[in-house]
C-alpha cells in the first residue's frame, strides 16, 4: 500500500503566498519517494481556532487516511504549544507521524529518535500549561487581595441603585426586601455591598449611613 502524506500549508495574509513553503516540502516528499500527498491549505492567522483546512485534515486523520502529516515549521500547524501537545496526542492516537524538516522533527520509524522528539514536545506543552494555571492562580489571587469580587455578578445586583436609595433613607435590609420583593439574604448582601462600596456593578464610593455628610470629590 502506497504510503500517504497529508502536507499542511499555512500562511497569516491574503498578501503572502504559500510557493516557498509547498515548494520545500515537495523536494523533501519526493526525496523521500512520497508520491502520494494530499495538500491542505490556509490563510489565516495562527491564532485562529477554526481553519477549514486544519479541520478538513483532521477530518482525514480521524478516518484514518493519512500515515504521515508534513508541514514546514510546527508554527504553521498549531497556533500554541497546549493546541500542537492536543494535535501531536490525537495523530499518536490514530498512527499518525509529524515531520517538519526545516525543525529536524521526524516521528516516523525511520527515524530512532522520533519517541524522544514527542515526548520532549509533550513535556514542554506540558510545562507552558502550568505556568498558565499559575499566572492565573496569581491573578486571581491579587484580585481577591484587592477586594475585587470574582465571578458573574448576582440576578438582584439590578436592584443595587434603589437598594443605594433605601439605605440612605435608613430603611433596613429586612424592610428593603419587602418592597423590592427579593430574599432577605439578598437584600443583606446588596446592604453590605451598598455600605462597603465593594459592588461588583459600580465603582462608587462606599454609601454614608444616615445623617453622615456624602463624601464629596477632590478638586486639586
Amino acid at each position: 500500500m502506497n504510503h500517504r502524506v497529508a502536507a499542511y500549508l499555512r500562511v497569516s495574509t491574503d498578501n503572502q503566498t504559500h510557493d516557498s513553503q509547498r515548494a520545500e516540502l515537495e523536494d523533501y516528499c519526493s526525496r523521500r519517494n512520497w508520491a502520494n500527498v494530499q495538500w491542505f491549505v490556509d490563510t489565516a492567522s495562527g491564532a485562529k481556532q477554526n481553519r477549514s483546512g486544519l479541520n478538513d485534515l483532521m477530518e482525514q486523520v480521524r478516518r484514518g487516511k493519512i500515515d504521515t502529516l508534513v508541514v514546514f515549521k510546527l508554527d504553521r500547524l498549531a497556533r500554541s504549544l497546549a493546541h500542537l501537545a492536543q494535535l501531536i496526542a490525537e495523530l499518536q492516537a490514530h498512527g499518525v507521524a509529524l515531520v517538519c524538516p526545516s525543525q529536524g522533527i521526524d516521528t516516523t520509524n525511520a527515524n530512532p529518535c522520533a519517541q524522544f522528539q514527542l515526548n520532549i514536545l509533550a513535556a514542554v506543552a506540558q510545562f507552558e500549561r502550568e505556568l498558565i494555571t499559575e499566572r492565573v492562580k496569581a491573578g486571581v489571587s491579587a484580585a481577591k487581595h484587592r477586594g475585587v469580587k470574582l465571578g458573574r455578578p448576582s440576578k438582584w445586583h439590578r436592584y443595587i441603585e434603589p437598594v443605594r436609595t433605601m439605605v440612605f433613607e435608613g430603611l433596613k435590609a429586612s424592610e428593603i426586601s419587602r418592597k423590592l420583593g427579593i430574599p432577605y439574604s439578598s437584600a443583606g448582601e446588596l446592604v453590605r455591598e451598598v455600605k462597603t462600596g465593594n459592588s461588583a456593578t459600580t465603582g462608587t464610593l462606599p454609601l454614608p449611613l444616615k445623617d453622615e455628610p456624602i463624601p464629596q470629590p477632590v478638586v486639586h
